[in-house]
């Protein structure tokens, strides 16, 4: 099973997707296809949080940059084992949905970036859930998703887990599915406790929902028809 995931930010339009592999022979074989990238819509909201995340001061800005090229270099990196098994779920027990993905904010009034994850609603305390198997990559505080877990899948899929009230594992960790990462909080770049979950797939910021409503269809066989023979007469 492969996935291919396209950006928030993606620009609309066509695409070629290569493909190359090899024969059981050792031969290279390589197939494209176009891929139709569609214009997202997604909504804007205005919300008011603490001016230090809207108006940081220099050292804020340096420690922000830094910790967003730390995560550009975790997600640049593809792991060439696939380490998930099997169908990815949704990190809180008893929530089937999230909202705000791709959701443009208005922050104090200023414009910001569109929202990379999915919320989903959880009371502070409430314990966190590793959507898939796979290793811990990043586990500490960050200035805006505050304390924060990275889950590397393998194959260039990573989820991520922010402001958390609590880490429960640390960096180098082996994690199956439904293991506690830690518990849900308030801290970073909110206005009030819930899980901000994100999926990237190769670089690109996806919906995490969609991976869990693919994953957990059942993948139905192709069924070729015999041609039917013609009578001569």
């Amino acid at each position: 099973m492969g996935l291919l995931g396209a950006d928030l930010e993606k620009a609309p339009g066509e695409y070629e997707l290569k493909i190359t592999g090899q024969t059981a022979g050792g031969a290279k074989v390589t197939c494209s296809v176009k891929v139709v990238v569609s214009k997202g819509q997604f909504a804007t909201e205005k919300l008011q949080v603490e001016k230090q995340f809207v108006e940081p001061n220099p050292e804020q800005i340096k420690r922000a940059d830094e910790e967003r090229q730390k995560l550009r270099d975790i997600f640049d990196k593809v792991t060439p084992e696939r380490l998930w098994d099997g169908k990815f779920r949704i990190p809180l027990d008893g929530v089937t949905s999230g909202t705000n993905f791709g959701k443009r904010r208005i922050l104090n009034g200023n414009p910001g970036s569109p929202h990379s994850g999915v919320d989903l609603p959880g009371t502070t305390g409430t314990p966190v859930h590793a959507a898939q198997r796979g290793h811990v990559v990043l586990a500490e505080e960050l200035f805006f998703a505050g304390n924060t877990v990275v889950v590397d899948h393998g194959l260039g899929i990573y989820t991520f887990y922010g402001h958390l009230s609590e880490i429960g594992v640390k960096v180098g960790d082996a994690v199956e599915t439904g293991a506690v990462l830690g518990k849900v909080g308030a801290t970073g770049r909110v206005t009030g406790p819930h899980l901000h979950w994100g999926l990237t797939v190769e670089r690109a910021r996806v919906n995490p929902l969609l991976l869990v409503k693919l994953t957990d269809e059942p993948v139905k066989p192709v069924i070729r028809k015999k041609p039917s023979k013609r009578r001569t007469n």
